[in-house]
């Protein structure tokens, strides 16, 4: 069952919070503003549009009926100069309050560059003559995947707005075209003039014969063992909805979503006997990157900036369909545009729900033949983002006990190549279908807030006590806390034969234990990147070497890779803010925590590769005076009994 939004897309209802996402009407005056006021040129694509987020502090003392600031951030690209610009448009006022030429930059690829791309090259003479020689003729069989084509200092590509294109072939019109690279044939094109500037023609591969495909239509025959599983709620959803703020149980938090990193949250806060405690202010992925294994000619560029240089909240499916979410769904819509400025509404792009998440707490007395048990319930936030060949469902879930769990799940269709002379980059799934092996890096950026805003953040390590007077048996350990009060200090990688967490703690605000309140970050599954230190790719994501870095708030600092990673030689965000080694004890602090999937593929990834889990747990750690789920009450089961 799905709940409509309190408040429709087309709505015309005050904004009644500085956080609040645009409206289509807000987004649709900015773009009128700012042209009119720039007079700008047809020429003219809109990267971004979105909200510009008022300074913490305007909004931390907000109050319901105060005047609502009000601005939109747009990133614009002029395709007859190829100049980016950023402007500011304070929507109270009506005017661009800021415009400012931003040199040497390329901003993200937009989805209607990418079809118009497609277009240019199959179009092309050069191409069709290139497929010709391999015996294709059916241009509408041809699929081209333009990709970002990255930094690796050939200097005919300065200067220019570019892509690199990737070839398939469909075996039929309906077909899953991923099963078919033609390799060795690149088309690059200039995104600008919209031009094919050359035709990369690496030598004659034969197209893998195995159609790989995955779709109803090719299924013959349907498991028949499956009975019905069914969700219900009799009683509704147990959250409340005002506008993009959410109320669940003891949590309270608003939602955003920007082109750019998809789903962000808000001001998480848990209301602790009438205590609304803040815990984090701002929370989103902040970068993605997918580099690959492969040093083929036709594959060693693929490094992929899914956030930097694409954007996943313009890639986000809309949940309208299909069996994303199972429940008592209350679903948001994304206010997006397109690269002419156009709105562009993303129904259902996020989705919210309670489930069932299996035991919180037992305990069986057996001297009193009592038994307690509770069951865990989860509140979820989520959206999906379709990226090229991969799916990504990126999820929040908050529990009872406060405990805060984010977990990105990874499906899709693997990225293959022709099988050629070596397999040792990949594994073949299919005949002469080479899967290539590559790893998935996110970072996230909390901007945390434990009980305010001065936090202090501690690695803790887990030792052995040396056998000795005062271990006379061996069996001791010990957790230790060591304060990370600087930048270069805080750069740390995971350690799980030493039980390394980190915790973040408000030093000012004590427990009723004496100890300071705080949240531990919990790694979960992770890797660290094996491209060599001076690879290309590491010089663009130098963030991925370290798996926590930690920094003093500052309101520029958004993305860890720079904001303009796209064709960028490297050398921006986290490493190069980080030189400065600012102080961080005791201050506004971010955390930024890196994880990563490590991806050899299998046989069984084929064709349609089943999720794959990877994320982390942010748990209280003296947050509370004792366990905050002592309060769920018992399970009520119609029949039986769950507790005594």
């Amino acid at each position: 069952m799905t709940i409509s939004p309190s408040i429709a897309p087309n709505s015309t209802q005050p904004v009644l919070h500085p956080l609040e996402p645009l409206t289509p009407e807000e987004v649709q005056t900015a773009v009128a503003i700012v042209r009119s006021e720039r007079h700008l040129s047809q020429q003219f694509r809109f990267p971004t549009v979105t909200l510009n987020e008022p300074p913490k502090s305007v909004v931390l003392s907000f109050k319901p009926g105060d005047s609502v600031p009000r601005e939109v951030f747009l990133v614009l690209l002029d395709n007859e100069t190829g100049k980016t610009y950023e402007a500011i448009v304070d929507l109270n006022q009506k005017t661009v309050r800021s415009w400012q030429h931003i040199p040497d930059v390329q901003p993200n690829i937009m989805a209607d560059e990418l079809a118009e791309c497609e277009i240019a090259v199959k179009a092309h003479p050069e191409f069709q003559a290139a497929l010709a020689k391999r015996g294709i003729t059916n241009l509408s069989l041809v699929v081209i995947d333009p990709w970002a084509i990255g930094h690796f200092g050939f200097a005919d590509e300065m200067g220019q707005r570019l892509s690199r294109c990737i070839c398939y072939l469909r075996a039929v019109a309906n077909g899953n075209f991923y099963s078919c690279p033609i390799d060795g044939l690149v088309p690059v094109v200039d995104l600008n003039k919209m031009q094919v500037l050359r035709i990369d023609d690496l030598g004659i591969m034969p197209v893998p014969p195995d159609p790989g495909e995955y779709a109803p239509a090719f299924i013959p025959k349907w498991r028949d063992d499956i009975k019905p599983l069914n969700i219900t709620q009799p009683e509704g959803a147990s959250f409340e909805v005002n506008g993009h703020h959410i109320r669940w149980q003891k949590w309270q938090m608003r939602l955003g979503f920007t082109p750019r990193e998809g789903l962000v949250l808000y001001t998480v806060s848990y209301d602790d006997d009438g205590n609304v405690r803040p815990i984090m202010y701002r929370a989103s992925m902040a970068e993605m990157v997918v580099p690959y294994g492969d040093p083929r000619p036709q594959h060693y560029r693929k490094n992929a900036f899914d956030l930097g240089e694409h954007g996943v909240g313009l890639l986000a499916n809309s949940l309208k369909l299909g069996c994303d979410c199972l429940g008592e769904i209350y679903y948001f819509d994304a206010v997006l545009t397109d690269s002419r400025g156009e709105v562009a509404i993303t129904e259902n792009a996020v989705c919210l729900h309670e489930e069932d998440y299996g035991m919180l707490w037992k305990h069986t007395d057996w001297r009193l033949d009592a038994v307690e048990v509770r069951r865990s319930r989860r509140l979820v936030l989520s959206f999906i983002a379709t990226v090229d060949n991969y799916e990504y469902g990126f999820f929040w879930y908050f529990y009872q006990d406060g405990t805060i769990q984010y977990e990105i799940k990874l499906t899709g269709i693997l990225l293959c190549g022709a099988l050629g002379d070596n397999a040792k980059y990949g594994t073949i799934v299919a005949p002469e279908l080479n899967a290539l092996n590559h790893q998935h890096f996110f970072n996230m950026r909390l901007d945390m807030d434990i009980d305010g805003q001065p936090n202090s953040v501690y690695e803790v390590n887990t030792h052995a006590e040396p056998m000795g007077e005062s271990n006379p048996y061996g069996n001791a350990f010990y957790a230790e806390s060591t304060l990370l009060a600087t930048e270069q200090a805080a750069q740390r990688i995971v350690d799980p034969l030493a039980g390394r967490y980190w915790k973040v703690v408000n030093p000012n605000v004590h427990n009723r234990l004496g100890q300071p309140v705080g949240y531990k970050l919990i790694p979960g599954d992770t890797i660290l990147p094996f491209a060599h230190p001076e690879s290309p790719i590491l010089k663009r994501a130098g963030f991925m070497t370290k798996h926590l870095w930690v920094t003093p708030y500052h309101a520029d600092e958004r993305y860890p890779a720079g904001k303009y990673p796209n064709q960028h030689p490297g050398g921006e965000g986290l490493p190069k803010w980080t030189q400065a080694d600012r102080a961080i004890d005791n201050t506004d602090v971010v955390v930024w925590y890196t994880f990563g999937h490590h991806h050899i593929p299998r046989p069984e990834d084929w064709p349609v590769m089943p999720t794959a889990y990877s994320g982390f747990t942010l748990k209280p750690i003296g947050f509370f005076a004792a366990s905050p789920a002592l309060d769920v009450p018992p399970s009520q089961p119609k029949t039986g009994h769950c507790h005594s």
